[in-house]
């Protein structure tokens, strides 16, 4: 049984004959203790805050049976690792397209600024954004002022919380640059036509980190934790 946040997604694995729901993964509707086994495969680096991501891996443990086990895999900080390349930056195009120069050099830029120049319309949303945090009051300079950098795709990470562009599958020009690519389903129309070129909030765990904070529940136990092509892993078990 698979879960999702996307409805959308959910509704594609039904169409394949899988068996999935939606939900929230800090909020699982099973029952404790329930399950043989339970994966989490490049879920756990989406989650701003340390907290969250401690959360979701109790709220993992939490759906185990007592002895039951449990594989994380999150993206790795580290993607040059004893001295061999993960297969993420072998990929990389050589080819030096515009996107590539858009996504250089922004760290240290709004965010609001930091989409392509053609997405005007990206634009007026996040002014929009700006203006209704205005009305509400709030702070719009801290607001205003948040920064993140917008990784450079098939290149070293140079910050644990980043931006990383993500495409439109299909898009023209797009095809070879290696860059993350993406299909939007029926029903997510609108978010199409505002921009193909998106960006994803990641947190790139360092070496240990997944393994530390795995080891601070007191109801499983690491039984192995190793690095597999740019990604952190670690095996639970239920105690």
């Amino acid at each position: 049984v698979g879960c999702d946040r996307s409805k959308n997604l959910v509704d594609i694995c039904g169409e394949k004959n899988f068996q999935a729901f939606v939900c929230d993964a800090l909020s699982v509707p099973i029952c404790s203790g329930s399950c043989d086994a339970c994966i989490s495969i490049a879920v756990i680096h989406h989650f701003s805050t340390a907290e969250r991501r401690m959360a979701a891996i109790r709220e993992l443990a939490r759906l185990l049976r007592p002895g039951g086990t449990a594989l994380i895999y999150v993206w790795a900080m580290e993607q040059e690792y004893k001295n061999k390349k993960s297969k993420y930056l072998k990929e990389k195009s050589g080819s030096k397209d515009k996107e590539e120069e858009i996504n250089t050099g922004t760290a240290q830029r709004p965010l609001s600024d930091q989409m392509p120049d053609n997405c005007s319309q990206d634009s007026a949303c996040s002014d929009r954004l700006l203006n209704d945090k205005k009305d509400k009051g709030c702070d719009t300079k801290s607001f205003a002022d948040s920064r993140l950098p917008v990784h450079t795709n098939r290149t070293s990470f140079h910050s644990q919380d980043l931006l990383v562009p993500w495409h439109l599958k299909g898009d023209a020009g797009k095809k070879g640059e290696g860059v993350s690519t993406a299909s939007f389903p029926a029903g997510f129309k609108e978010l199409q036509d505002l921009s193909s070129v998106f960006h994803r909030y990641y947190h790139v765990f360092c070496e240990g980190e997944l393994e530390a904070a795995c080891r601070s529940l007191d109801c499983v136990r690491v039984k192995k934790s190793y690095y597999d092509q740019g990604n952190w892993c670690v095996v639970l078990e239920k105690l």
